[in-house]
């Protein structure tokens, strides 16, 4: 159990993920949480639902956090934790959950001096699949950097991403649930068409995508390998997947995350 207190300034989906994947897990003790919303109710529903230390402030959140989640939008969080510096410890962590917001931007609101962490993670952290990167900066610790990790790990997967490749996650990870999305509808369109009532298409579509993605992560076989094993010679499968790429599957993704990964890089510039 990791026996720091970690805090939160802003509770929203994200934080409240967090928050029930590290109870869940046996994480932390619900009593060294500290949260704080600006809504009083939600502090309050955190409260009674998780056992959590409610805050009167950001800055009471930020005097008592061994661990401090910046977990606002991305246009205030700069602002909001410039607030909140003057109340941190000096060896705080600090983990910023918003996106576009550079550990450059980051320290030169909090000082150079604080060690700070950019995380990403994505809406499956709300199902407890989430997949998250990890950015530190050179002050944190191999072992800070081990803790921020385990408690991503809480409610998905985590890794270690450096800077540069933020705006691939974006691509790949943050923004790819609604591809995914996109994909499982189409799908249960066409199984409706073929004949299956909605709810039921749904439910097969998005059990083959989630079956299909453990495959790949449970087997370590390339994601070619394990089509190979459903196409049988002749069969219906080759048949599908032959119009896939007729009408261009692969390259269409590919252009559409060229598109999201520049876009990202473009916000991350203003």
């Amino acid at each position: 159990m990791l026996e720091k207190k970690i805090g939160f300034i802003g509770c929203g989906n994200m934080s409240k993920a967090i928050i029930g994947g590290l109870i869940a897990g046996g994480q932390v003790d619900a009593a060294n949480i500290w949260v704080y919303d600006h809504k009083t109710e939600t502090n309050q529903a955190m409260a009674q639902q998780y056992g959590i230390t409610p805050a009167q402030s950001a800055e009471e959140v930020a005097r008592e956090a061994d661990i401090l989640f910046g977990a606002v939008k991305p246009n205030v969080i700069l602002k909001v934790l410039k607030d909140a510096a003057g109340a941190l410890n000096k060896e705080t962590l600090v983990v910023s959950i918003a996106a576009g917001v550079t550990l450059d931007a980051l320290a030169m609101t909090l000082g150079h001096d604080r060690k700070i962490v950019r995380a990403m993670p994505n809406t499956p952290a709300l199902v407890n699949e989430g997949m998250t990167s990890v950015t530190p900066n050179p002050l944190v610790t191999p072992e800070e950097v081990d803790e921020i990790v385990a408690i991503f790990n809480s409610f998905g997967k985590a890794a270690v991403v450096p800077e540069y490749l933020i705006h691939a996650v974006v691509g790949v990870s943050g923004s790819a649930p609604a591809y995914v999305f996109m994909f499982i509808e189409a799908m249960a369109d066409a199984a409706v068409l073929g004949g299956m009532p909605r709810a039921q298409a749904y439910e097969f579509a998005a059990q083959a995508v989630k079956g299909a993605a453990q495959m790949v992560l449970e087997t370590g076989k390339h994601p070619g390998e394990l089509k190979d094993m459903v196409c049988s010679p002749g069969g219906t499968t080759i048949e599908a997947v032959k119009v896939l790429e007729e009408k261009g599957l692969r390259s269409a993704v590919i252009a559409s995350m060229e598109a999201c990964m520049a876009r990202s890089e473009a916000l991350s510039k203003r």
